[in-house]
């Protein structure tokens, strides 16, 4: 059993992961839906197995001699015209992934779940404070259950460990989606407004260094939140101006006014089926004013992320290397 499995290989996340893999000299198989574009996009010597999560005889081809799974795949937006397809998608698909690693017997299943599932309004929170609210969000439900599924497959053998990043950014390949579209967004001077509040952040290498670690020291059943540092977006978008003075720093658009144009945008996309300006959903994620404490994951992995401004370097150069 010489492969290490990764859904998501192509995202922010998966993608910094498959590189680390690949680094150790691990034999990496990477579960993709387009062979010919993650040819383009992922590293060099890696196996690609054309397949889906929410495809469960693709699932069990691709274990085919896997003794880890890294679980990275999943719909992150906070919006979609067809919102079962969170369902299908993170919980589905989380589904189909447990009962083939359990068919396969695979010896480590790390799953990247979310910092979601704590109480990210309270100041600091880890890994220990459930939120008080119940959530309200299709993605947050869909991760909720996720999360619980692969906490239940545990009892039936299932040897998971809990990765909860923050939001993720960094080097990658292909278009910048999430956070790596506002940044790339900045960079281009393609945002007229910022929108109040912020978020916590940490590097795609960190975390999937953390990931690597939790593999080799974590206790099954494990949860590690993974963050570096909360940044409100005027402060991103003044860290991108200091590293490429051409860009410019938007204003910020004023709580009233986003909160008027999020209620406007949920009510017209329901008529519509069309994406919203911004959505209710985006806006409580930004104006959560709780800190990560990621004390847990630097005690027992050894963890130690990258400063901000670091991270945001290697990612913006990794943007213009692309372009070029």
């Amino acid at each position: 059993m010489r492969w290490t499995l990764v859904t998501g290989s192509t995202g922010a996340v998966g993608h910094a992961l498959v590189r680390a893999l690949r680094a150790e000299g691990r034999d990496v198989r990477c579960l993709v839906r387009h062979k010919e574009r993650a040819a383009a996009i992922l590293p060099a010597g890696v196996d690609l197995a054309v397949g889906d999560v929410t495809d469960a005889p693709s699932l069990t081809a691709a274990l085919r001699d896997c003794s880890a799974v890294f679980h990275a795949a999943g719909l992150p937006e906070q919006w979609h015209p067809d919102p079962g397809i969170f369902e299908r998608v993170n919980v589905g698909g989380t589904v189909n992934l447990i009962e083939a690693s359990l068919l396969a017997g695979v010896q480590s299943f790390i799953y990247t779940s979310t910092q979601d599932l704590f109480d990210v309004q309270r100041d600091p929170y880890d890994e220990t404070t459930r939120p008080q609210e119940p959530m309200t969000s299709a993605y947050e439900i869909s991760k909720t259950r996720a999360d619980a599924l692969v906490e239940q497959a545990i009892a039936r053998g299932l040897p998971a460990i809990f990765m909860h990043p923050s939001a993720v950014y960094g080097p990658m390949g292909g278009t910048p989606t999430g956070t790596n579209r506002f940044l790339a967004d900045l960079l281009n001077n393609r945002v007229p407004m910022l929108l109040p509040g912020g978020l916590p952040l940490v590097l795609n290498e960190d975390l999937a260094q953390a990931q690597l670690r939790a593999q080799v020291k974590a206790a099954v059943g494990a949860r590690y939140l993974v963050a570096e540092s909360r940044q409100t977006l005027q402060q991103i978008a003044h860290a991108v101006h200091a590293l490429e003075p051409a860009t410019k720093v938007p204003p910020v658009l004023p709580l009233w006014v986003a909160k008027l144009v999020a209620q406007s945008g949920d009510a017209l996309s329901r008529l519509t089926h069309r994406p919203p300006l911004l959505t209710q959903a985006e806006l409580n994620v930004l104006c959560r004013t709780g800190k990560p404490d990621t004390t847990r994951v630097m005690r027992e992995l050894g963890w130690c992320p990258t400063p901000f401004s670091q991270g945001l370097a290697r990612t913006l150069t990794s943007f213009q290397r692309v372009a070029a």
